[in-house]
C-alpha cells in the first residue's frame, strides 16, 4: 500500500447548525453536536479512507481531546504520531446554515506548538512515503521543516495553503511541488507574494490564460490547483512539469452533489488528491484531480468534517 504522511492539526469540533449564520448582537437557536476535526486530521482521514497507508503527525494535549484523536485514528486504521503538549488539544467552533455554508472559529491549543524538531525526527517515516501533505494550522517554521525534509528525501510535497490569514514565505512556497489554495487563499497569496490585488469572489470568473499567468507568478516551478467550490478547480502546471497532462492549464468541473454541509470539503479534496497521487504515481494529474473532485462532492452529502469523509477508492491504482 502506498504511503502518505500528513503533518497538521487536530481539533475537537463544536458544531451549531442554524437556519442562518449568527451576526453580531444576535441570539439564535441551533442544533449542537461535537466531533473530530482540524484540517490535518480531516485530510488524514480522507487519505486513509481513499485507500492510502497514512501517517499523521500532530501535537496533542494530555486530555480527552487527545484521547479522542488516538482512538479515532486507530478506528480508521491510520497511524497517529503525536508530540505531547502542555497546551490543551485544539478546538473549533463551527456554525453551519441551512444552505450548508459555514463560519469557523479555531482555538489552536497544542497545534500552535507542534515543533520542527519533532517533525525532523520522523525522517525515516517521511523518506518511506510517496507524498507529504501539510497545511497552515501548524507553526510556519514546522510546516517549512516538514516540506524541506520531504524534499531532501525526494518525496512529493503538497501544501494546502489554508487558512488564508496564516503566515507564508516565498521559501515555504518554493518547497511545494503542488500548491492547493481555494479562491480566498489564492487571492491572499497573490497579494502577499506577487503584489497582485484581486477579489476572491472574482477568481472563478477569470479566463484561463489570466489565471495561469497568476499561478506561474506565484509558483513558477510547480503545480497550482485553485479549488473553486461549486464550479470545480483550475489547474496550472509549469511548462517543464506537466505531470502527465497534455495541457499546461485547464479546468475540472465540480461533481453534482446533494449538499448538506460543506465543512471539510476542501480537506476531503486534499486528502483524496494525495491518496490518488500516492497510489497511482504513473497516472496523469487530471486523473487525480477528477477523483479528488468526486470525493469532495460526496463528502458534502454528510454532516460533519472528519466524519463526512467517504470510503471511496481512486479509479486507477498501481
Amino acid at each position: 500500500m502506498s504511503s502518505v504522511v500528513v503533518v497538521g492539526s487536530f481539533n475537537v469540533d463544536h458544531v451549531w447548525r442554524c437556519d442562518v449564520l449568527p451576526v453580531p448582537g444576535a441570539t439564535i437557536a441551533g442544533r449542537y453536536s461535537t466531533g473530530p476535526g482540524g484540517k490535518g486530521f480531516n485530510q488524514a482521514v480522507a487519505a486513509a479512507r481513499a485507500g492510502a497507508k497514512t501517517h499523521f503527525l500532530c501535537a496533542l494535549g494530555d486530555d480527552a481531546g487527545g484521547a479522542l484523536a488516538r482512538s479515532l485514528a486507530a478506528h480508521d486504521g491510520f497511524a497517529l504520531i503525536a508530540e505531547p503538549s502542555n497546551e490543551p488539544t485544539g478546538t473549533g467552533g463551527i456554525y453551519v446554515d441551512g444552505h450548508g455554508r459555514n463560519t469557523i472559529v479555531i482555538g489552536a491549543g497544542a497545534n500552535s506548538v507542534l515543533s520542527a524538531g519533532f517533525v525532523e525526527n520522523q525522517r525515516p517515516l517521511v523518506a518511506s512515503a510517496q507524498v507529504l501533505l501539510a497545511q497552515l494550522e501548524s507553526p510556519a517554521e514546522t510546516v517549512e521543516a516538514a516540506l524541506a525534509l520531504a524534499h531532501e528525501c525526494g518525496v512529493l510535497t503538497v501544501l494546502n495553503a489554508a487558512p488564508a490569514n496564516a503566515p507564508t514565505s516565498i521559501g515555504l512556497l518554493k518547497l511545494s511541488d503542488v500548491l492547493t489554495p481555494n479562491e480566498t487563499e489564492f487571492a491572499a497569496l497573490l497579494g502577499r507574494h506577487v503584489g497582485e490585488r484581486i477579489n476572491a469572489d472574482d477568481v472563478a470568473a477569470l479566463d484561463g490564460n489570466t489565471l495561469h499567468s497568476l499561478c506561474r507568478k506565484l509558483l513558477p516551478g510547480g503545480t497550482v490547483v485553485v479549488t473553486l467550490g461549486a464550479v470545480g478547480a483550475f489547474i496550472s502546471h509549469a511548462d517543464e512539469q506537466l505531470r502527465g497532462d497534455t495541457a499546461a492549464h485547464y479546468r475540472v468541473g465540480a461533481e453534482s452533489a446533494q449538499t448538506v454541509d460543506t465543512t471539510g470539503a476542501g480537506d476531503a479534496f486534499n486528502g483524496a488528491l494525495v491518496a490518488s497521487l500516492a497510489q497511482s504515481p504513473g497516472a496523469s494529474f487530471i486523473t487525480h484531480v477528477r477523483f479528488a473532485t468526486r470525493y469532495a462532492a460526496r463528502s458534502t452529502e454528510v454532516e460533519g468534517a472528519a466524519n463526512s469523509m467517504p470510503r471511496l477508492l481512486p479509479d486507477v491504482a498501481v
